[in-house]
């Protein structure tokens, strides 16, 4: 393939999905004041042969809020964890270990020598080897998230024994848990308590209140819908996964990054620190297993 030519991408479903929060990161990334430095965002955009525009309006702050978000917790386990494996569930077209790894004031206390693990389905991971630098710290493994045999992979591979030993393990489910049944959400969440004790686990959420339609799949634009998101927590209930499954030792409710512009700010502060607005905002939640 030379440089004028562009890959195609043929995903569907829920996969799909991961070429449109892409698409907003990479729009906010060209911007002169942007709020996240990703320039493989970029690259990728620019070398896929997608029809865009259908998934409507990207300019937009919220993809790269979560990013910084799962960047920012990710950083501060390698601080205490440098050697430890990132697992990236369903990991699409995230760039995140290339922020990481990039050699940036932010990452100057986290080093080169975590490892990394991206699961999802065949045609997003062969997506990511032809269009992604490779890495010998960067395993691909083409399986859902829900084939649960990656956590034997990843413990083989010296991440957490049962015993709680090991380098560490930091896991990612950005922008998975909303799309799965319900039982499967809390199943994944229970195993990975299960088996990666001194592990963490970071998964993020849509507002509560507004399930009854993400359940129904929401249209972004007259071409393309979301689809279904059948799972989802009140913050409550996020909170008191520490009660209700074994392992997890601590829940902590990550506040939004800082957005441009003080209006957004100010309504980002606002709907973090009043409860009766809990529902009207998405969710964040970063689990300790122990």
């Amino acid at each position: 393939m030379t440089h004028t030519e562009k890959h195609p991408a043929d995903l569907t479903g829920v996969p799909e999905t991961a070429l449109m929060t892409l698409q907003v990161r990479a729009s906010e990334a060209r911007r002169p004041d942007s709020l996240i430095d990703d320039p493989m965002a970029i690259h990728l955009v620019d070398s896929l042969d997608v029809d865009f525009a259908k998934f409507g309006f990207t300019r937009r702050q919220d993809m790269a809020l979560r990013a910084l978000a799962f960047d920012k917790q990710t950083r501060r386990y390698l601080r205490d964890h440098p050697k430890a494996t990132v697992v990236a569930l369903a990991e699409g077209m995230q760039t995140s270990f290339y922020r990481l790894d990039a050699d940036t004031p932010q990452n100057a206390h986290i080093g080169h020598d975590f490892r990394w693990v991206s699961i999802d389905f065949p045609p997003t991971i062969e997506l990511r080897r032809a269009l992604l630098p490779a890495s010998d710290r960067v395993q691909l493994i083409a399986q859902s998230a829900l084939d649960f045999s990656w956590m034997d992979r990843v413990a083989d591979a010296g991440g957490v024994d049962s015993a709680g030993a090991g380098e560490g393990v930091f896991i990612t489910a950005e922008g998975l848990l909303m799309y799965l049944q319900p039982d499967e959400a809390m199943a994944l969440i229970t195993e990975c308590a299960a088996r990666f004790p001194g592990g963490r686990m970071m998964f993020d959420l849509p507002p509560s209140a507004f399930a009854p339609l993400a359940r129904r799949g929401m249209r972004t634009s007259r071409r393309y819908r979301v689809p279904p998101m059948p799972f989802t927590l009140t913050v409550a209930e996020a909170a008191d996964l520490v009660n209700t499954v074994p392992g997890v030792r601590a829940v902590h409710d990550i506040p939004a990054e800082r957005a441009r512009g003080r209006l957004i700010n100010a309504l980002l502060w606002t709907m973090q620190r009043v409860q009766v607005l809990d529902p009207l905002r998405p969710t964040m939640t970063l689990l300790e297993f122990g």
